[in-house]
């Protein structure tokens, strides 16, 4: 069987770490056939924006993707391409793992939990206006609707069962907004009975905060609004090792897109540095969800063991928590073609 997925490179290092992933994929044995399309600034130049209907086609299509960064601009310029793609797609349960990997040089040796957040709606829902002429204030809204938090609070329930996990925790600021945070806790707890079979509990995002960094090991599965998930996983990533080794996946109903969590980086675009290992393992998610496991689980024991061992591994991962001994940086192709070489052996 030949797997059509839609490959998205993307812009600054996307298309390094994208073609890292598709040599570890393919050195799988399995086979694929890519549709690559422009996204992002390399869109803008040849479509004249930066998500173009061919990327969205494409994606109806295959109903499956893999994706690079996209530079985002901070205050200015068009609006985020992925969150575009996640409400145009509505791929609506963004599902970011953290799971321990990086050894020397982070505090946890122990994480094992999973973000599961909800990508259409919130305070990204991109409805802003200014509140005077002047332009001397904004507001945004936050939009919660039942519709969407029930199925983002099943997806968390359903995903535990799945994967064989124990606990949902739920993560809102129902105390201070009494209408959305409100209204997702209600639906949290009306959804939580339908799942005898898991433990189900909540708690305030500041507190969860504090209590990500005290006991991770703790958390097994954590189902909460936009906002707050996108800041909780970049959290959890930090635990378990860094941006560099966390990836991410964007599920709908039908559509999957996978992507890591980490941006594009364009000051490091075109110099073979950046570590591939959030991309490599986006790419193993997309085996998950296609029903290749096995081979899923060769993908994360290879890079495992190429971060264990610390030989052939980029920059960030080389020095992390060294202060003698530090081994010299390989490129980002190099760790990659490592990788492919172990995931080769074990298939």
């Amino acid at each position: 069987m030949t797997y059509k997925i839609t490959l998205l490179p993307g812009d600054g290092v996307g298309p390094e770490v994208t073609a890292a992933a598709v040599k570890v994929l393919e050195a799988t044995g399995i086979k694929f056939e890519w549709e690559t399309v422009d996204l992002g600034e390399s869109a803008i130049k040849k479509y004249n924006t930066p998500l173009p209907d061919a990327a969205l086609e494409s994606l109806r299509k295959n109903k499956v993707g893999l994706k690079g960064p996209v530079t985002t601009p901070i205050g200015s310029g068009f609006r985020s391409v992925n969150v575009a793609l996640r409400q145009k797609l509505d791929l609506y349960a963004c599902v970011r793992p953290a799971r321990s990997m990086a050894g020397e040089g982070t505090r946890y040796d122990n994480i094992d939990l999973v973000i599961i957040r909800e990508a259409t709606e919130g305070l990204y829902s991109g409805v802003e206006s200014w509140i005077d002429e002047a332009h001397d204030g904004a507001h945004t809204l936050n939009i919660i609707t039942r519709k969407n938090s029930e199925r983002i609070v099943r997806y968390a329930f359903e995903y535990a069962r799945r994967e064989g996990r124990k606990r949902v925790t739920g993560v809102h600021k129902a105390n201070i907004m009494k209408f959305t945070g409100g209204l997702f806790q209600e639906v949290f707890r009306k959804i939580s009975k339908e799942y005898p079979d898991i433990k189900s509990d909540e708690r305030l995002v500041d507190n969860m905060c504090m209590q990500l960094v005290k006991k991770p090991e703790e958390y097994d599965v954590i189902v909460t609004t936009n906002l707050f998930g996108d800041i909780l996983s970049d959290l959890t990533a930090g635990l378990a090792g860094g941006l560099g080794i966390a990836p991410g996946g964007n599920i709908g109903n039908e559509v999957a897109l996978f992507e890591p969590v980490h941006g594009s980086a364009p000051k490091y675009a075109g110099q073979d540095k950046v570590n591939p290992a959030a991309e490599i393992l986006s790419g193993e998610l997309m085996l998950k969800h296609l029903g290749e496991r096995e081979a899923a689980k060769n993908i994360w024991n290879a890079v495992f063991e190429v971060v264990k061992e610390k030989k052939v591994v980029t920059y960030d991962l080389a020095l992390a928590g060294r202060t003698s001994n530090a081994v010299k940086p390989s490129k980002c192709s190099e760790m990659a073609a490592e990788i492919a070489r172990k995931v080769e052996k074990m298939s």
